[in-house]
């Protein structure tokens, strides 16, 4: 074995063991960095092919790993907008030229445009859904685009379906076609009357007044008007016409509405909506109302932002009025811990990691997103400072071996003939 040999062979075992203290500090520096996956550091032996009757030592090479695919603990928070997967998904995020890359660091907030960046400044990407669901790829990037919130403005609905049960008296007494409320004649005379508050396009109140009128046994008329279009004693005649009307029949056995169920009506500067009337009833009792309701909301000022487990995050508004607006997709690809990693807690898609594959959060393996939660690095500190020991150790013994070779080089330089 050549003496030279066995120095190289030293310094080489110094410089695995230096490299494996490298993955050791990063560690420990980065023990409280969210979503940060712990890096390992494994040997593989160099050899060089030997004959019987001499040994030439070779070395050793490392390769550093990633434990990409390995869960850390979720850590509860008071940030709505703070994220992790609970999983072997990855958020989608993008850089400043647009790059898209994944992540397991989900601490986002809003930026001063209303973007949801990382403490890294990368953006959350996700699929916008404030028009309906939107179309996935499912491999690549496709469809994602930077999740943006709007949380200073105001959100007003227009009404859009309605609902109106109430029981009519079957003993009422039967009113003439010219006093019927859809003649509009300052003779009308309906038989009860209520009032529901709908919303038009602006979020602006508009009174529906609601007439119910007996024609006939067993037959009523359903009219409808714009209560701001009333007489100057708030009645009949209405300066314009009716929005709707329809005439209601029901069984004279049962009381119960046979047609029609609903009544459209034109909101002004708002939607047609319809009006259920399926729950009337015709019984021998006195008017009442059962119960009824309207969609719709006058404007109201953001509340909130919640995001549920499968990704989707919506604007909560003082109302209590929900919208959604986004849903945040996962990615993962067939050889996790094969990702590039990069400055930033983010890596990339590679050869060795295979394609990216994108989905929907609670399917496949994407796992759940987890909102008032991060997830905290997979560095366990006692196991990294028995390695650093264990290395300090290794490298003291090849530095050992080193001397011993270098020792008998010199005696080997200070032989006399």
């Amino acid at each position: 074995m050549s003496v030279y040999n066995a120095m190289r062979t030293s310094v080489s075992g110094m410089a695995a063991q230096s490299n494996r203290l490298s993955t050791y500090s990063e560690n420990v520096a980065n023990v409280d960095t969210v979503g940060y996956k712990a890096a390992t550091a494994h040997f593989q032996t160099l050899l060089i092919s030997q004959t019987s009757d001499s040994y030439t030592s070779g070395g050793v090479d490392t390769r550093i790993r990633y434990g990409i695919d390995q869960q850390g603990v979720l850590n509860s928070t008071t940030s709505a907008t703070d994220l992790a997967v609970s999983g072997q998904g990855f958020f989608v995020v993008s850089d400043a030229n647009g790059a898209q890359h994944l992540t397991r660091a989900g601490s986002f907030i809003p930026d001063a445009q209303g973007y949801l960046v990382n403490v890294a400044g990368y953006r959350l990407q996700g699929v916008d859904i404030s028009a309906g669901p939107a179309p996935m790829s499912a491999t690549g990037f496709g469809g994602l685009t930077d999740i943006k919130v709007n949380m200073t403005g105001l959100i007003a609905t227009a009404s859009s379906a309605a609902s109106f049960a109430a029981n009519l008296p079957s003993t009422a007494s039967v009113v003439a076609a010219a006093d019927l409320p859809s003649a509009n004649n300052a003779s009308a005379a309906p038989t009860a009357k209520a009032s529901l508050v709908a919303y038009n396009n602006l979020g602006e109140a508009v009174t529906l007044d609601i007439f119910m009128t007996k024609t006939a046994a067993n037959s009523w008329e359903a009219t409808v008007f714009d209560h701001a279009t009333a007489g100057p004693l708030g009645g009949f005649p209405y300066s314009a016409g009716p929005l709707g009307t329809t005439a209601l029949a029901f069984d004279a056995t049962t009381g119960r509405l046979t047609a029609p169920s609903s009544l459209s009506v034109s909101v002004p500067n708002g939607a047609t909506i319809p009006i259920d009337f399926s729950s009337m009833t015709q019984l021998g009792a006195p008017y009442s109302i059962a119960s009824s309701s309207i969609d719709g909301n006058a404007p109201s000022r953001f509340s909130s932002l919640r995001i549920d487990t499968d990704g989707v995050i919506s604007a909560v508004y003082q109302n209590g009025k929900t919208v959604d607006l986004y849903q945040v997709q996962l990615a993962t690809v067939p050889s996790v811990n094969n990702l590039l990693p990069l400055a930033g807690n983010i890596y990339d898609v590679n050869e060795q990691s295979g394609q990216v594959i994108v989905g929907q959060p609670r399917t496949g393996a994407f796992g759940d997103v987890v909102s008032n939660a991060l997830e905290n690095s997979t560095v366990d500190i006692a196991a990294e400072l028995t390695g650093m020991i264990e290395t300090q150790r290794s490298y003291t013994a090849n530095s050992k071996a080193f001397t011993i070779a270098s020792d008998m080089t010199d005696v080997i330089v200070n032989l006399k003939v």
